[in-house]
């Protein structure tokens, strides 16, 4: 059974970078397409990055230019760099496989404020 386990969220001034880490047991993420999602408060989650098995990447409009989502298929792990960061960005923030869902990890935590 494949497990999430999402890690990296913190709280960060607007213009901060973070990297969030989703480790994947249970299966190799090289078979998969990954995604990010993120649930902002009182908001739904949203899809925020996904990357193909081929290393084809999509973004959202609003973290285009910003995030980057990329893979090292040797730690079965999939990565979230989140540069110049601002107060909309704050959420908790999963990954999952989009075409093939799996439980949801706990999340992690990202807070942009002063």
């Amino acid at each position: 059974q494949v497990q999430l386990v999402e890690s990296g969220g913190d709280l960060v001034q607007p213009g901060g970078s973070l990297r969030l880490s989703c480790v994947v047991s249970g299966g190799d993420i090289s078979t998969y397409t990954m995604a990010w999602y993120r649930e902002a408060p009182g908001n739904q989650r949203e899809l925020v990055a996904e990357i193909t098995q081929s290393g084809s990447q999509m973004y959202i409009d609003s973290v285009k230019g910003r995030f980057l989502i990329f893979t090292i298929n040797a730690y079965n792990t999939v990565y979230l760099q989140m540069n110049s960061l601002k107060p909309e960005d704050t959420a908790v923030y999963y990954c999952n496989i989009p075409n093939a869902p799996v439980n949801w990890g706990q999340g992690t935590r990202v807070t942009v404020s002063l």
